[in-house]
């Protein structure tokens, strides 16, 4: 069967956990940490995480949508992070870490519609999800590419905020989770 892959680029929070959770997911053909939104030329995390530039810590994610549908991709998204909080994710406060998605098709951006619409209609607060098309995304320095699995033993937040959300995903997400490497 011939690979159908698409890109799309999500902002849920710190990268770090975003990138831990796609890494688990099947279909997943490349996961890549950076930033996104703002306007100044080749950010750098230390610009981003002053939370002045417009910037926010996102994932550029590549799927095959063969084995994996974009509704997936998406719910998985809205199902491991809060998506109704503004600019807020856990512990990380600012901007930078505020819910997004950066379409790149007119598919992603009706089912994200749809999904936000289902989670507003449920009764509790309401989604904050910024939905924009694709617009430049920067690569993160190389240090946060693959952050959880080049840290996940004696690494504080590894164990305090990404493992919790990992084992979330294992039990919510089941069915959608790839082979163990």
């Amino acid at each position: 069967m011939e690979k159908n892959i698409q890109k799309i680029v999500l902002c849920g929070g710190c990268f770090w956990c975003t990138e831990a959770v796609y890494n688990e997911i099947k279909g997943i053909a490349k996961v890549t940490s950076g930033y996104i939104g703002g306007s100044l030329p080749d950010p750098t995390y230390s610009q981003v995480s002053g939370g002045d530039t417009g910037y926010a810590e996102g994932i550029e994610l590549e799927y095959d949508e063969n084995i994996i549908s974009t509704r997936d991709v998406l719910t998985v998204f809205f199902g491991s992070h809060d998506p109704t909080t503004l600019n807020r994710q856990g512990a990380d406060s600012g901007t930078q870490y505020r819910s997004a998605i950066f379409y790149t098709t007119e598919t992603q951006k009706i089912l994200a519609e749809e999904i936000i619409a289902d989670i507003n209609t449920g009764g509790g607060s309401k989604v904050v999800t910024e939905l924009l098309p694709y617009e430049i995304f920067y690569t993160a320095e190389s240090y946060h590419q693959e952050y959880y699995k080049n840290n996940k033993t004696n690494n504080q937040y590894c164990e305090l905020v990404i493992n919790p959300k990992l084992e979330k995903l294992q039990h919510r997400f089941a069915e959608l989770l790839a082979e163990p490497k």
